[in-house]
């Protein structure tokens, strides 16, 4: 039978359809063997020439860059390689890019054995060095730059850079016994008195564990560390992932996990319950408590003699074993801390919310932590700009996410006024976000500004465009100031920047932020055949794509974001910024995008902050030592050797414990991980004091405005 025109052309169709899905599979199945390695090496290669903001080419220099990044990692001290090991090594420095595209990381694994039996070697040798005797009068130094020194060319060399290191290990020991018996002289609770360690068991138990911790690095592990050499080569942020790592990631960017709700700690290659995190497993069990050591894990079903010893298991594995699926049971053999009683804990995981590590806001009275303080200020902690995206790709309306957050404390202060009266304002603190999402970026701008461009993004082709809040409600229309320091990065300098180029409100802290100004992409690393994924991702690549501007045209990129008023910080003096690190992306700049002014900063506000907030700090006691602390630490950050005498040594400690005890007498810092959200201490006083100042000239200055 003869088919109708529309039918044969359907017919047709069909068969392309089936014969091009018939042929990808056909393809498949009949391509040449190939690792996950090496087919997983190619792909990275394939979306960093494609996609990298900087449109690389993996040559020759990438190939160096690479050598040199991976060679380091393993042994930036020069402590395990010699010198002809690297002369070897370096027949294939500009080989590198050649094999990469091939697929061919042979070079990674044979620089990683011979390390690993560097090391044991290195250990044997320790271990004989740690009994000598050794002379504690002798004038010599420990080099403690890998810069300043060259590849040993002997065994007889190393073995002295050893000696040298050991005798630094055991006398460091030495005094830290004697500063834990002076502190443990006044300590009347047992339980907080100082351990006192023998120098000669401790140190043998350090080194044997170096080894047995190397001794488990797993096949992934090594190519993570390789591929990562070629993605740092060519920005700090480009990085692979192996699926455990993108497993860790997720759960960073999500704030949720699946296990026992515990945070864990490793000692002396011991498994130790650090924290119960509230809401989990182990929280509503009851049973397992902080300082309980885990000695082997059980999966469900599992009878005692298959469980799997974790005594001097690396954490990063021992986790694996503890996390699982939801509703699945692990088992346990614990070790109570408080009696040494061996016990079985059977457990059901479940789903962590890891609500300490979200965003969080307390109200804080001026009059109790400002002298003359006067009215009530709410302060809101954005650890990091964290989305689910897994639920939201699911159209989860209840989606963990910053903006969501912040905004639920916005309602809960504006509840908790109608009982105790209204907010003077809100303080950001931003400090230590490393960043996150983009989005939640541009979201929680949004909370603070009418709708307008919150951030500038360009592409690898040069092609700008702006990323506007298009939701006109604000949230809040008060007085606000944001804290950031130098490792407020990414997602963090773009909040603080709109902030600063409306003039909405004044960012307080250090001199600027990290300059971080690059966007990454998580792509998976997957094979596809005509644009159609085949079969399972290995990992994914968190890619640098874009670059990101200010709404006034700046690029974060290297300078960050300037603060209004600078308070003294330590993080100012060191190799913190984005400009220290190797790679990163140059400065720019581009047009502006037209943006509204709220007018809420000005010049004169600024000055006068700064000259009220550097009266009170050259009268606080804090940031005296702080001033003390940032000179002793000019005066030393660029030695490169540290003393052996151990006399010399003595007194740079003493002089070291005294500029301590000094600070902890003046300080007061609260650092307790259930302590108050802003402590009641002198640097969270003086930000408040500034909060206070600018409150009131912000009132000064609206009542000028309506006087003319």
């Amino acid at each position: 039978m003869k088919l109708p025109k529309k039918a044969r052309s359907a017919s047709a169709l069909l068969t392309v359809v089936i014969c091009f899905v018939g042929y990808i599979f056909l393809a498949d199945k009949f391509a040449p063997a190939e690792s996950v390695e090496e087919s997983t090496t190619k792909l990275i290669g394939e979306l960093l020439t494609e996609h990298h903001i900087s449109h690389p080419h993996i040559d020759d220099e990438v190939s160096a860059k690479v050598f040199a990044e991976y060679i380091k990692s393993l042994d930036s001290q020069k402590q395990y390689f010699y010198k002809n090991d690297i002369d070897l090594f370096k027949k294939q420095e500009l080989q590198l890019d050649d094999h990469l595209k091939t697929g061919d990381v042979r070079f990674a694994f044979d620089v990683f054995n011979l390390y690993k039996k560097r090391v044991q070697e290195r250990v044997d040798v320790a271990l004989q060095l740690i009994k000598q005797e050794h002379d504690f009068t002798v004038d010599e130094y420990l080099i403690t730059d890998g810069d300043d020194l060259e590849w040993a060319t002997s065994k007889a060399e190393l073995d002295d850079r050893w000696r040298k290191r050991i005798k630094f290990d055991i006398l460091n020991l030495k005094l830290a016994n004697e500063k834990n018996e002076k502190s443990n002289e006044t300590e009347q609770d047992e339980e907080k008195k100082k351990p006192i360690h023998d120098p000669i068991e401790r140190l043998s138990k350090r080194y044997e564990r170096l080894y047995s911790n190397l001794n488990q690095t797993k096949d992934f592990e090594v190519f993570e560390m390789y591929i990562g050499a070629l993605t740092h080569s060519l920005d700090p942020h480009t990085s692979y992932m192996s699926p455990q790592t993108l497993e860790d990631f997720q759960i960073q960017m999500s704030l949720k996990l699946t296990g026992i709700g515990a945070s864990l700690r490793s000692e002396d290659g011991l498994t130790i319950v650090h924290r119960i995190i509230p809401g989990g497993a182990a929280d509503k069990d009851g049973r397992l408590e902080a300082g309980d050591i885990i000695l082997r894990v059980g999966q469900e079903g599992q009878t005692e003699d298959q469980f799997e010893d974790i005594r001097e298991m690396k954490l990063s594995h021992v986790v694996r074993f503890i996390r699982g699926p939801a509703d699945t049971e692990v088992q346990l053999e614990i070790q109570k801390g408080k009696t040494d009683e061996i016990v079985l804990y059977k457990m059901i995981r479940k789903e962590v919310e890891l609500s300490e590590d979200a965003v969080q806001g307390e109200i804080i009275d001026l009059k109790d932590r400002v002298p003359n303080g006067k009215g009530r200020i709410g302060v809101i902690k954005i650890p990091s700009f964290y989305h689910d995206f897994s639920r939201n790709a699911n159209n989860d309306i209840n989606v963990r996410s910053t903006a969501r957050d912040v905004l639920q404390v916005l309602i809960d202060f504006q509840e908790e006024t109608k009982k105790s009266g209204d907010l003077d304002g809100i303080v950001i603190d931003l400090r230590d976000n490393g960043g996150g999402a983009l989005s939640e970026a541009i979201d929680v701008s949004g909370l603070f500004i009418e709708d307008g461009p919150v951030v500038q993004v360009k592409n690898k082709d040069g092609e700008v465009s702006v990323q506007d809040d298009e939701n006109e409600a604000i949230a809040y229309r008060g007085p606000l100031v944001v804290i950031c320091n130098r490792l407020s990065a990414s997602a963090s300098e773009i909040f603080a920047g709109v902030i600063k180029d409306y003039k909405r409100g004044l960012i307080i802290g250090d001199e600027s932020t990290h300059g971080k100004g690059t966007v990454q992409h998580v792509m998976p690393v997957q094979k596809s055949t005509f644009g159609i994924p085949v079969g399972k991702a290995n990992g994914a690549l968190k890619l640098t794509i874009n670059q990101f501007y200010r709404v006034n045209g700046e690029s974060t990129q290297n300078r960050g974001v300037e603060s209004d008023v600078t308070l003294p910080s330590i993080l100012d003096h060191g190799e913190l910024g984005e400009e220290y690190l190797e790679n990163a992306l140059a400065f720019d700049k581009i047009d502006e995008a037209k943006h509204d002014d709220f007018g809420l900063v000005t010049q004169d506000i600024i000055a006068m902050l700064q000259k009220r907030s550097a009266q009170r700090i050259s009268q606080d006691d804090g940031f005296k030592n702080d001033l003390r602390q940032i000179t002793r630490y000019e005066e030393r950050k660029n030695r490169k050797k540290v003393t052996l005498n151990e006399a010399a040594l003595r007194k740079e400690r003493q002089d070291d414990m005294e500029e301590d005890d000094i600070a902890s007498a003046v300080i007061g810092r609260n650092n307790d991980e259930e302590g108050p959200l802003f402590p009641d201490e002198y640097y969270n006083n003086e930000v408040l004091g500034i909060t206070s100042d600018y409150i009131d000239l912000l009132r000064t200055q609206a009542r000028q405005t309506v006087s003319k």
